[in-house]
């Protein structure tokens, strides 16, 4: 059970996120992927790059991410262009797009990993039978960031769901397309979620002639 602000036992206590950087964690940039990328091939990851390059192209949550399993998205011995999920936090499905370079990276693992269409994609190391946990990706973006010289506190495996999403917004301005693509349900959740603010604003206004 938790304790109350009042309680004797909560006082002297050290606050959960005290030291914590618990804000909103930062998008990846172009290079920074790439950095990424470079650090997991020399390091021969494949399930790592996988993970990853999966994890930017598809958007999701890292709960849903994990979940993944091999039908969802291979159909006989091709990798499909596109996939769809059904979220966990919302029970809404979402569409993701699987771009060239990820679909070269997820074959190269399926062909390593080996399994069948109903194994998960990224089992767990204790039971194959089970996913990789949420809390073991989460370490492995810690892991990843850290090799190419950011800060761990500053990026999370909210950064990866964030990375393709900012960049698609940078380009568009298009927030309507982009709450599809997170599969949120209210338009204000994304414009949460990106940080838009209105210095964003003017500036896609500016760019319009009329």
């Amino acid at each position: 059970m938790g304790h109350s602000r009042y309680d004797d036992a909560s006082r002297g206590r050290t606050a959960w996120n005290a030291g914590k950087n618990v804000g909103a964690k930062r998008p990846l940039t172009q290079k920074q992927i790439w950095a990424v990328r470079f650090f997991l091939d020399r390091e021969r990851r494949v399930r790592d790059r996988a993970l990853f390059d999966l994890a930017i192209d598809s958007k999701l949550r890292g709960c849903d991410l994990v979940k993944i399993r091999i039908r969802d998205f291979v159909t006989g011995p091709e990798i499909r262009t596109r996939a769809i999920v059904v979220q966990q936090k919302t029970g809404r499905p979402v569409q993701f797009e699987i771009t060239t370079d990820v679909r070269a990276s997820l074959l190269a693992w399926l062909e390593r990993r080996g399994g069948a269409l109903g194994d998960y994609v990224f089992p767990s190391r204790v039971d194959d039978a089970k996913h990789v946990s949420t809390r073991q990706y989460a370490r492995l973006v810690d892991e990843w960031v850290t090799a190419i010289g950011l800060r761990p506190e500053e990026y999370g495996t909210h950064s990866l769901r964030r990375t393709k999403a900012s960049m698609i917004y940078r380009a568009t301005g298009n927030i309507r397309a982009i709450q599809i693509l997170l599969g949120h349900s209210k338009i204000e959740n994304t414009v949460r979620y990106l940080g838009v603010d209105v210095e964003d604003a003017l500036l896609l206004a500016e760019r319009t002639e009329i």
